[in-house]
């Protein structure tokens, strides 16, 4: 057991989402909090002695980010994902939901429809709404287990007038790391009916072997061209609170209506810190990735044997990518109302509604396993007493 992720740290009185945000997001504050995407580890030390050394410096002003971002960040995407970037694709952004933001606005008019797959990210909807928009679902199919894309209804709903397409890859929450002919059709679909796509990338880094992430736009110049790919270190390195993200935009006419709408916004850049984690997450922090990845499928295995065990009526679906476990818990017979309620106020355990996702999340909770073990442990002890 790696020792740097296996000790318990107290977040609590942090300012933490996580645990300092359960009373208002659940209603309680005595519960155990495995539900938003973020993990309970300390991020690698050369984030943390970067971050000091600028915050001894005691002045803090405009900043400009590090002269070797765009290297960096050329680097990583070459040796992680196999795809040759330019540094000149690059545009900064405080997350990626702001990214698909700023996307939506730059390749779409009010009114526009935009295509997702649910279950999938709730702010995909959000933001679609948000920006006066029209949601169009190509729900994800169950079969056998797994996750498939039903491309019959895909092609349809391009058919229908849709402008663009939010990708989720890797797939939150149901864990797919789509398959490069999966994303050969979809490209080859969204080319033929002049749909841009949004790829959200953003848990790429968190892939559990022998599965293997390929960048939609690394697929093909065509690809490229129609293709905006939105990247983080936050999820990877645990530095969400940070806020800093990276949009690949080879199309050099699309890469300017995205700076247009930066622009009206007054969006200026990433803050000094977020450029400093994030250079130092990708120039430094491989060794500590390459450590954890382990001991994120140590805790998958360690949760799908205790459910399979345990909880023969609860089906664990498989987790090819993220730290985030899609559980399906239909055949308990509980409406969602008196899941939550078990899993509240009996269990004491925090885990997202499935109902958050869209259409196909009924029935099932997120559970968040990027966390010590012991912590796991407990967490599926709570899983078990809500639903014994």
């Amino acid at each position: 057991m790696t020792t740097i992720f296996h000790d318990q740290i107290n977040r609590l009185n942090t300012n933490s989402v996580k645990w300092d945000g359960l009373k208002n997001v659940f209603g309680s504050e005595d519960l155990l909090p495995m539900w938003v995407a973020d993990m309970d580890f300390a991020s690698p030390l050369v984030i943390k002695n970067s971050l000091i050394k600028r915050a001894e410096h005691g002045v803090f002003g405009y900043g400009i980010p590090p002269e070797n971002v765009p290297l960096t960040v050329k680097n990583w995407v070459l040796k992680r994902y196999h795809w040759s970037i330019t540094e000149e694709w690059l545009l900064p952004s405080s997350g990626v939901v702001t990214a698909i933001a700023f996307s939506i606005q730059a390749l779409t008019e009010e009114g526009d429809q935009v295509l997702v797959q649910s279950p999938v990210y709730p702010p995909f909807f959000q933001m679609i709404e948000n920006n006066n928009r029209k949601i169009v679902n190509n729900p994800l199919v169950l079969r056998d287990g797994a996750y498939e894309i039903d491309f019959a209804d895909f092609e349809e709903k391009l058919q229908s007038g849709v402008k663009l397409f939010i990708l989720c890859n890797p797939h939150n929450p149901v864990g797919r790391v789509w398959r490069r002919e999966e994303l050969l059709k979809i490209g080859e679909l969204c080319k033929k009916y002049n749909v841009h796509i949004v790829s959200d990338e953003i848990h790429a880094d968190i892939i559990h072997k022998p599965n293997i992430h390929v960048p939609i736009a690394s697929l093909s110049k065509a690809f490229e061209e129609i293709t905006i790919t939105c990247i983080a270190p936050s999820k990877t390195f645990n530095i969400p609170g940070l806020q800093a993200s990276i949009m690949i935009i080879p199309n050099e006419e699309i890469r300017t209506k995205v700076q247009n709408v930066q622009g009206k916004i007054g969006f200026h850049g990433i803050n000094i810190f977020g450029s400093l984690a994030l250079e130092a997450a990708y120039s430094g922090g491989e060794q500590w990735l390459d450590e954890l990845l382990p001991y994120l499928k140590e805790n998958i295995s360690y949760a799908q044997k205790f459910i399979e065990n345990e909880l023969p009526l609860v089906q664990l679906i498989p987790t090819e990518g993220t730290y985030l476990l899609w559980i399906n818990c239909r055949a308990i017979g509980l409406s969602h109302e008196e899941l939550m309620d078990k899993l509240i106020n009996k269990g004491k355990l925090a885990l997202e509604s499935g109902i958050k996702y869209g259409f196909g999340g009924d029935g099932f909770v997120r559970m968040n396993i990027g966390c010590p073990r012991p912590t796991l442990e407990e967490g599926l002890r709570r899983f078990k007493h809500a639903l014994s």
